[in-house]
């Protein structure tokens, strides 16, 4: 019996000592915007070196245009020439919950690092 007492105390022991090691470990990976047009890659913007507002236009397929702003720690589409507007009415991201997405002009900003996202959707 007490053999099956000391295995049960050492899972117990392992369980804790894992749960507290998921939860209390540092996230060492600062978020970055990762910025693609048409499948390509055209920037990258780690979000906690942004220390000042600041904006820019892409230009995508067939002349269509996206403003972005950053703002430290935090970014959006803030115009677009996209009849929908889905973009601008996203606002701002700051994890990687869901990404910002222009279908018309083929534009996706994602967030990478920066902790864990969510893996499921509460109801």
């Amino acid at each position: 019996m007490r053999r099956g007492h000391f295995l049960l105390a050492l899972l117990l022991l392992a369980a804790v000592g894992s749960a507290l090691w998921l939860l209390l470990r540092p996230s060492t990976a600062h978020p970055v915007a990762r910025i693609s047009l048409d499948g390509t890659l055209v920037e990258e913007i780690d979000l906690e070196a942004v220390e000042a507002p600041r904006s820019f236009s892409l230009e995508g397929v067939g002349g269509l245009t996206n403003t972005i702003q950053v703002e430290p720690g935090r970014i959006r589409v803030s115009e677009a020439a996209c009849p929908d507007q889905i973009c601008v009415h996203q606002g701002w991201i700051s994890d990687r919950t869901a990404p910002i997405v222009c279908l018309p002009n083929r534009l996706i900003i994602e967030i990478t690092g920066g902790g864990e996202a969510l893996d499921a959707a509460a109801g």
